[in-house]
């Protein structure tokens, strides 16, 4: 769940960050396309005056101009002229000292070009209204703007789809190594425990006196076959966490393995006062990985330990084409309903007597059970027992 969380939150960061990098890309191109057209703009309306300048009468002026004459008989004007036109300072300055005067003036709401020079013995003033090119600018902006909010919105989507794309691996490989670290921490918890509990055994034994060579010797090769299956356990760890990996397969007598097992957990369980009882069927023969089946084991097992009053009982049956393993507990059991949320890491549930309010925590054990279970093709189910007590079942493929 936080994983999801650092994905989301990371996507989103570089989703903000492409978009307002695509934001202020399309801004310094609609900056440049508005210059563009506005220089544009500006040149044609000069050409326009520059057009007219042969115009001196108001008669022969196009409609989209308006022309001023001032003549020794009078003025004249085209019509319409709007408040602000002609420019009388730019007319004064013309017929006082001569010459040409240009700029702009706004008139009427409307911004105007403006030229004023003599012709013919005639002050001339051609105004040409700049309205229409200030609207294609306005219409331009909009443009721009609502052009700009759409890329924006599209190029945060498609980053946030590229980023959860691209962070994903990384999200995934963060995760594996966290479950490896977990996995590891709890897979070598009880191989350790066992390894420290034998060697202490065998120390008391020698400093008492009481152990012979033979018993020395069987209890030497109790903690190698241990710190052998430590290696094996580290090795199936290093291949479970690597998806280019596979463990080889062969052909594993479950019921074996779950002797050996329960023989490697007695001396621990009996310190608690437990009782590990077996009982396993003859050719309960299944194809696999060694060394996970027993890690399998191990984890029901140390649950069921874990949680027992008194005993657990191993069955190991076999039918025509699976193998089933049976693990029973005289403790309080699941709760109702959550039996299914047991194979989740460290889920939490109530026990299922209501004397007792603890919270029974699952931890990464049968969590664990039911990866190695998938992985071989199997399935893994927990119940309550009529009489009290959890029960888990595995059933796997039979071996041809």
């Amino acid at each position: 769940m936080r994983d999801d969380q650092e994905l989301r939150s990371a996507s989103r960061r570089l989703a903000l960050q492409f978009a307002l990098i695509i934001l202020g890309l399309f801004i310094a191109l609609g900056v440049v396309v508005y210059t563009v057209v506005a220089a544009g703009q500006a040149e044609a309306a000069k050409r326009v005056l520059e057009d007219a300048s042969m115009v001196d009468s108001t008669h022969d002026a196009p409609r989209n101009l308006l022309v001023t004459v001032v003549m020794p008989q009078g003025r004249d004007s085209s019509p319409n002229m709007p408040d602000g036109l002609p420019d009388e300072a730019a007319l004064q300055s013309v017929i006082a000292n001569g010459g040409s005067v240009s700029g702009t003036v706004e008139a009427g709401g409307q911004r105007y070009l403006v030229e004023t020079d003599v012709r013919h013995g005639k002050v001339v003033q051609i105004a040409y209204g700049l309205g229409e090119q200030q609207e294609e600018l306005n219409r331009l902006v909009v443009a721009l703007v609502i052009s700009g909010l759409i890329a924006t919105v599209a190029a945060a989507g498609i980053g946030l789809l590229l980023a959860r794309r691209s962070i994903r691996p990384l999200a995934d490989a963060l995760g594996l190594q966290r479950r490896f670290v977990a996995d590891a921490g709890h897979e070598l918890r009880t191989p350790l425990t066992l390894l420290s509990t034998r060697a202490q055994l065998l120390r008391r034994q020698v400093a008492g006196g009481a152990a012979s060579e033979a018993e020395v010797r069987a209890g030497l090769d109790e903690i190698v076959d241990d710190s052998r299956a430590l290696g094996e356990i580290v090795q199936d760890l290093l291949t479970a966490a690597d998806p280019r990996q596979t463990a080889e397969s062969e052909g594993v007598d479950l019921g074996e393995v779950t002797r050996a097992v329960a023989r490697s957990a007695q001396p621990s369980a009996a310190e608690r006062g437990l009782r590990i009882e077996v009982e396993t069927a003859q050719d309960a023969v299944v194809t696999g990985a060694p060394v996970s089946l027993r890690r399998m084991v191990v984890a029901l097992l140390d649950n069921a330990l874990d949680h027992a009053v008194s005993r657990v009982r191993l069955t190991v049956t076999v039918a025509r084409d699976r193998v089933e393993l049976v693990v029973r507990d005289d403790g309080p059991g699941f709760s109702a309903g959550t039996e299914a949320r047991a194979f989740e890491r460290f889920a939490t549930a109530r026990d299922a007597q209501p004397a007792d309010d603890r919270p029974r925590h699952y931890g990464l054990g049968l969590a664990l059970v039911s990866e190695v279970v998938s992985r071989h093709g199997g399935t893994v189910a927990a119940v309550n027992a009529a009489e009290g007590g959890a029960v888990v079942t595995v059933r796997l493929p039979r071996a041809d």
